[in-house]
C-alpha cells in the first residue's frame, strides 16, 4: 500500500492538471498560430506562469486499489500483483491466466 501523503498529492495534481487544462491548451494554440518570435516568447512566458504541478506530464497512473505507481496496466487499472492475484481468483471476467 502506497503511503496516503503521496496518494493525496497525485490527487492534487489531478486536480491542478484539470484546473489549467484549458488554459494550457488555448496557449499552445496561439503559440502555432502567432509567426512573430518576440510574441511566441511573451506567450511561452504565460505558459510558464500556472504552478508546474498542473502540468500534465507530472500525473502518475496508480494502482486503483493498492496506490502502486508502477507496474499497472491501463485496461484494468490495477498494478501487475494486484492484477495476477485477481485473475487466479476469478474476479476479472474475461482475464485468463497463461499456460504453454
Amino acid at each position: 500500500m502506497a503511503r496516503k501523503g503521496l496518494i493525496q498529492r497525485e490527487k492534487k495534481r489531478q486536480k491542478l492538471e484539470h484546473k489549467y487544462h484549458l488554459i494550457r491548451h488555448s496557449l499552445k494554440k496561439e503559440i502555432r498560430r502567432v509567426t512573430s518570435l518576440s510574441d511566441k516568447w511573451e506567450i511561452y512566458r504565460k505558459l510558464q506562469s500556472p504552478p508546474r504541478n498542473s502540468a500534465p506530464t507530472r500525473l502518475r497512473r496508480r494502482c486503483f486499489a493498492t496506490g502502486r505507481p508502477r507496474a499497472n496496466y491501463r485496461d484494468f487499472g490495477l498494478s501487475g500483483h494486484r492484477l495476477c492475484e485477481m485473475v487466479h481468483t476469478c474476479l476479472l471476467p474475461g482475464a485468463t491466466r497463461s499456460s504453454w
